[in-house]
């Protein structure tokens, strides 16, 4: 007669099993990785990633894919010392910052038994690094971690600084911070810049000068320690762009979609390879066979790409995710993008606000640069979504004020005012604009005309209307163009058609941006969006989308008025 099978014969199998894959995962780990008979990377630091995801995201699945490997495999080259100077350019959302900054130390320092490492964590913020010093900390002094490495102790777990029993540690910091005069056996720049800042040259070029000149000699030992950048492109002159530029670094450069012969060397040479071996996976002889192909779809499936794309604009999708910093095909404001305002009626939507953006010059000589001014009115579409309509512009080159006259006698109005225009100013024009428009509010660049204009505004309108508003401009021309792009790209600006000339000049000159003779109107243009897009007038449509589902969300659930009682 056979016995019962007892609960603690089950739970003893159970113990027997899981220690004898616990046994099984640390020889994994311990390993460098490699690809098993069936094309699958097994081993080494993916495998502990894999295995100890859970407890970092316990409610996100893990997705493999062969971007993981790929970077994997070249930290697994640094570990192993083959690699000391590595750049990594990767799309936001590969995981960049848990792989190199969180999994990669802990492997490191529980598998590989290199607990006596340290390493100085820079990025353009310290609750960055911080963030990821916490999640280590967590990882190693869970359970699961303790039970397989026990062969140090954690004798310091804060957000800024991890050290252990075997004077092994991990600082987080930023650029610029404490961590500055540190060092370390691993120097790690995740994100060293910030993208709302990235199209700043000042900062910018601030950044690289401290990568060169406080970062690069952050090395215990300058000939074995190493650095590794990670980070997404944000521009042809950042730190991607100087490391590329000094050559010695290996790169590693994984687009969201495949470029042939970009990424790939036409014809049939085979695709390059990063000084390991690796090759993108994606190649293939033909661009035919292999243009476009996406490099995670597990996580980034085709079907989401082209709203991605639609939300972020085209500059930041070519460099943010395509690591080109320069979209193909060029041009910030390109003219399908304006859509069409023809009305059977002819007639304006009803505006719900309207500004006045103007772009001051110094003078009327030819050598200056003209004045401009836009007027942008926002309205709603069908489905209730705000989109901004060019309702007026203009481009001339003026004195600050005109000569003050009177009406002659008998002169009627109408034709006093079209004398008067003739020796009119930039005030006057300025004060005519927002008066015919009815405007709510007039943007002035706080630039030295500008804040004359406005001062001259204010006292000779005091009860206008409409409000002057000085706009500090943050970044160069170009940098304010990208940061508005996607308004237009995705299609929320409308101009009235068939077109009138004003809109036909504003239309030409941005296209050509920035490459054209004029600039005017488009500083005016990307000024009077950026007012409507900070101050909410101007949300995407996925923006509307997840505020009114996080509204559903929120809503509070209707109680019963009888509790206990069934409804019939």
């Amino acid at each position: 007669m056979n016995r019962p099978i007892a609960r603690a014969d089950i739970e003893q199998f159970t113990s027997m099993a899981q220690e004898k894959r616990r046994r099984r995962a640390k020889v994994d780990q311990s390993q460098r990785g490699y690809r098993d008979e069936d094309g699958n990377w097994q081993g080494g630091l993916l495998a502990f990633v894999r295995y100890f995801w859970p407890i970092l995201e316990p409610g996100t699945k893990f997705r493999d894919g062969w971007a993981l490997e790929a970077v994997c495999e070249h930290l697994e080259a640094v570990t192993f010392g083959e690699i000391t100077k590595l750049l990594i350019n990767v799309p936001p959302g590969f995981m960049k910052s848990l792989l190199t900054d969180v999994f990669w130390p802990a492997w490191e320092w529980g598998p590989m038994k290199l607990h006596h490492m340290r390493y100085v964590a820079f990025s353009y913020s310290s609750s960055l690094t911080e963030r990821d010093n916490s999640k280590f900390a967590y990882l190693l002094n869970s359970p699961e971690f303790r039970g397989m490495y026990p062969h140090f102790d954690l004798v310091l777990d804060g957000a800024k600084k991890v050290s252990n029993t075997e004077h092994g540690w991990k600082l987080a910091t930023s650029i610029g911070g404490v961590g500055t005069g540190e060092r370390g056996d691993r120097i790690i720049l995740d994100d060293p810049h910030n993208v709302k800042e990235s199209e700043s040259e000042p900062v910018r070029k601030e950044t690289i000068r401290w990568f060169w000149e406080s970062m690069s000699d952050r090395l215990n030992d300058m000939e074995n320690g190493a650095k590794v950048v990670i980070m997404q492109r944000v521009n042809e002159e950042d730190v991607s762009g100087e490391i590329i530029a000094a050559g010695d670094w290996v790169h590693l450069l994984i687009a969201m979609e495949y470029v042939w012969g970009f990424v790939g060397t036409p014809g049939n040479e085979g695709p390059p390879q990063t000084e390991i071996g690796w090759a993108d996976p994606r190649w293939r002889e033909t661009p035919e066979e292999c243009d476009g192909a996406l490099a995670w779809p597990e996580r980034f499936p085709e079907r989401i790409i082209p709203s991605m794309k639609k939300d972020k604009g085209p500059f930041a999708w070519a460099s943010q995710y395509q690591q080109t910093p320069e979209a193909r095909g060029g041009g910030i404001f390109k003219r399908e993008w304006w859509q069409p305002w023809e009305p059977g009626d002819g007639k304006f939507p009803p505006f719900t606000y309207i500004v006045v953006s103007i772009d001051s010059a110094y003078g009327e000589k030819d050598a200056n640069d003209p004045s401009a001014a836009v007027v942008l009115g926002i309205f709603e579409n069908e489905r209730g979504y705000n989109r901004v309509m060019l309702m007026h512009a203009w481009r001339r080159r003026l004195p600050f004020s005109g000569a003050k006259c009177l009406p002659e006698p008998g002169e009627k109005a109408y034709h006093f005012r079209e004398r008067l225009q003739k020796s009119w100013g930039l005030v006057e024009w300025t004060a005519d604009t927002c008066t015919r428009f009815k405007a709510d509010r007039l943007l002035i660049e706080a630039k030295a005309s500008g804040i004359s204009a406005a001062q001259s505004l204010g006292n000779s309108h005091p009860h206008a209307g409409w409000g002057v508003q000085l706009v500090e401009p943050i970044g160069d021309k170009h940098a304010r163009a990208i940061s508005v792009q996607p308004s237009f790209s995705q299609e929320m600006v409308y101009v009235p058609y068939p077109l009138r000339t004003w809109g036909e000049t504003t239309i030409d000159e941005m296209a050509v941006f920035p490459k054209g003779k004029f600039k005017d109107l488009t500083d005016a243009m990307t000024q009077g969006i950026k007012h409507l897009r900070d101050s909410g007038l101007l949300r995407t449509d996925e923006e509307r989308r997840h505020e009114e589902l996080e509204k559903v969300k929120l809503k509070p659930k209707q109680k019963p008025l009888y509790p206990g009682v069934k409804r019939g």
